[in-house]
């Protein structure tokens, strides 16, 4: 690696880290998209292992992408080429993996669970998606908004439909970023728990999390409407009607029209989409949609989460 690294740590969810950590990882973010060739080998020889045992797209790509630009050496694992698949635990093969890798980015759409048991043996694990989290979405959700408005702090947002992991890791952001506040729009029983939120809450001494279960005719006015996919990595509802449970919470014009205030709200979108489901092709390709850029950020993101967990952090930034 071009640098001495000094410390390591897992970058597993964002309620783990504290606001000025959250900024960094922004800035980090931030400054590659702007400047990527600044970054060009700043890891020079770091071995990074992609451990995807689920389909993926964007996140895969991206940090292929980004691996690449810092000068990383790259081993890719599917789900065929891991002894979980027989038995053996995330532990041990993060024991495993700390002999040959300096980093681990995992997507396995499992429990959290799995993620911490491998970041005790090898701290520098990056979570790019389990069951509840999504952290680094939230990061390019962060840096898309930064793009838009000039600053992401302050801003109101909405989220509509399945609280997911892209849907927890938001809520996470809202309370990291100084001002944030998220309305929660989902169908009963589809939800955080609402002690989650309570216990969210009572780490920002605000009320960054808000939650409802019905979409009011004349809802607050917001910056940004957010939207996922209603069946969650497409595990389906055992309820034969339940997408009719959901209608109400797709994302229409009419929607982004009830959701704006004095200025027209903008949209976004972590993908991939069932188009004219969650969200209509008409907003999803508008003039207010955020969802290309949010797409772009991805490797931002995963920029700053390999920056992060291999000690970089602060250091890495061109400025600093």
């Amino acid at each position: 690696m071009s640098t001495t690294v000094s410390h390591r740590s897992p970058l597993l969810t964002l309620s783990d880290l504290a606001p000025e950590d959250v900024a960094v990882l922004g800035d980090l973010a931030h400054e590659f998209a702007n400047s990527p060739k600044s970054f060009v080998d700043r890891l020079a020889g770091a071995r990074v292992g992609l451990v995807f045992t689920a389909p993926s797209t964007r996140t895969r790509s991206s940090f292929w992408s980004a691996a690449r630009t810092l000068g990383c050496d790259v081993l890719h694992l599917g789900a065929a080429d891991l002894q979980v698949t027989t038995g053996e635990t995330w532990g041990d093969t993060g024991a495993m993996f700390a002999n040959y890798l300096d980093a681990a980015v995992v997507r396995t759409n499992g429990p959290q669970e799995q993620l911490q048991e491998m970041a005790v043996q090898l701290p520098a694990t990056v979570n790019a998606l389990t069951y509840e989290e999504h952290p680094t979405q939230a990061i390019a959700d962060l840096c898309a908004l930064r793009d838009h408005f000039g600053s992401a702090e302050n801003l109101h947002l909405a989220y509509l439909g399945l609280v997911n992991n892209t849907a927890r890791s938001l809520a996470h952001l809202a309370c990291k970023v100084p001002g944030v506040t998220l309305d929660v729009y989902s169908p009963e029983g589809h939800g955080f728990p609402g002690p989650e939120v309570t216990a969210m809450n009572a780490t920002t001494g605000r009320e960054a999390v808000q939650q409802f279960t019905r979409l009011p005719d004349a809802p607050r006015p917001v910056d940004a409407v957010y939207t996922t996919r209603w069946q969650s990595m497409g595990v389906p509802y055992e309820e034969p009607d339940w997408q009719s449970r959901f209608l109400p919470f797709a994302v229409t014009r009419r929607t982004m029209e009830r959701f704006s205030g004095d200025t027209e709200a903008v949209f976004m979108h972590d993908l991939p989409a069932i188009r004219e489901q969650e969200a209509t092709s008409e907003v999803l390709d508008g003039p207010q949609s955020l969802v290309a850029r949010q797409a772009y950020h991805k490797t931002s993101a995963a920029a700053a989460a390999l920056l992060w967990v291999l000690g970089e952090g602060r250091d890495s930034l061109p400025h600093s």
